[in-house]
């Protein structure tokens, strides 16, 4: 006889609409986890790959918390992790705490940044005015994930790939690539120094990193 699934851990006797939602996503690490899913499944191991400061017990723990709030499903055959409807809800609230971050002191881009982090990230900072009319294709490998970007008249939307089929392509870890998206150094320097490699129009890469800026967007 299947157990019934436990009841989420209250942690707010509220009946506040943002202390259920904290009930239910607020467990330290619960929205990096879902951060992670984002734009695709994964298996345990590539999640906390995203997530270099948590340990195995930790995230099994906010994997079943997800689970049993309706956030994440788990596919116990193939091992695999997907966000359910509810869980790709949260996307606007990751983009909103982003938005909000930018207003506050303190971020040190120089810490990791997961693949999944930057491609959330670059939707936020998308410069409307400089986007306004401009369609463009672009590719961004990380190596253990790959992700195409399709701009059309202003607005972006980023999918998981396993192979960038687009004008260029950009590789690199996390933070090599947020250099080259938010960064003072031009994109031909950064592959010159090695941070960066591209395949492809670099022109067109050049043109399509100017549309973005780490700040505020009014």
């Amino acid at each position: 006889m299947t157990k019934p699934a436990k009841e989420p851990r209250i942690r707010y006797d509220e009946g506040c609409l943002a202390a259920h939602a904290l009930n239910l996503i607020g467990d330290r690490w619960a929205l990096l986890v879902v951060r992670e899913l984002m734009f695709a499944p994964k298996r345990f191991q590539m999640i906390r790959a995203g997530l270099p400061g948590i340990t195995a017990s930790v995230l099994t723990g906010r994997m079943t918390q997800l689970s049993q709030a309706g956030v994440i499903d788990h596919d116990e055959r193939l091992g695999i992790y997907t966000l359910t409807e509810a869980g790709r809800g949260l996307l606007p609230v990751l983009e909103a705490l982003c938005r909000w971050a930018l207003t506050v002191p303190g971020h040190d881009p120089s810490r990791f940044i997961s693949p999944s982090a930057l491609m959330i990230s670059m939707g936020v900072n998308l410069v409307a005015d400089r986007a306004q009319g401009r369609q463009a294709l672009a590719g961004f490998d990380f190596g253990s994930e790959a992700f195409e970007m399709r701009l059309t008249d202003g607005r972006l939307q980023t999918s998981s790939v396993g192979r960038p089929d687009v004008p260029f392509v950009l590789r690199g870890n996390g933070n090599t690539l947020a250099a080259a998206v938010y960064g003072a150094t031009p994109l031909p320097a950064l592959i010159s120094k090695g941070m960066v490699d591209a395949e492809g129009d670099i022109a067109a890469a050049e043109s399509f990193l100017s549309l973005f800026r780490l700040a505020p967007q009014t």
